[in-house]
């Protein structure tokens, strides 16, 4: 292939040029100032870390079929409310709602911080705490499902990413 029609060919993932590393950087650090993964919430409430509070801003009946051990209940319509009554506001507070389908923990994110509080949201909610087999109470009692293997190494130790 001669150089001219190797500089014709354009790729799709090139249409756009990268950033320059510092700018990459700048953005991929901000990223992390705003997010958490489930596996990094996981082991830090197991662990007892302290200066986080998990929220879960679904509806009462999405809170008894399913939620993360030690969240505490706030939808999302409620923040303004209850929050300052519930939260300290030295804590980050991390949101999450049903999973990478649902905005809600971004708005209840943009609620938290409109408010005041340093705020995450936790990426892939309610839905890949259970698909990575981490065990979550019901209305009824604990429940654990089997580590999709699509989300997480099924020996259930972290992928260590």
């Amino acid at each position: 292939m001669s150089a001219t029609a190797s500089a014709e060919i354009t790729g799709a993932v090139l249409s756009v040029p990268a950033a320059t590393p510092a700018e990459a950087a700048a953005h991929y650090a901000a990223r992390l100032a705003f997010e958490a993964d489930v596996s990094d919430v996981h082991a830090d409430l197991a662990s007892g870390a302290p200066g986080i509070v998990v929220v879960d801003t679904r509806s009462d009946a999405a809170w008894d079929q399913g939620r993360i051990p030690g969240a505490l209940h706030l939808p999302t319509a409620r923040i303004a409310e209850l929050a300052p009554q519930l939260i300290d506001p030295a804590l980050t507070v991390v949101t999450y709602c049903w999973g990478p389908g649902c905005n809600g923990a971004t708005r209840a994110a943009l609620a938290f911080a409109r408010l005041g509080y340093r705020v995450k949201e936790m990426l892939g909610g309610f839905e890949y705490w259970a698909r990575e087999g981490f065990a979550y109470d019901t209305a009824t009692g604990t429940e654990q499902r089997p580590v999709d293997d699509l989300t997480a190494p099924r020996s259930g130790i972290s992928c260590a990413c």
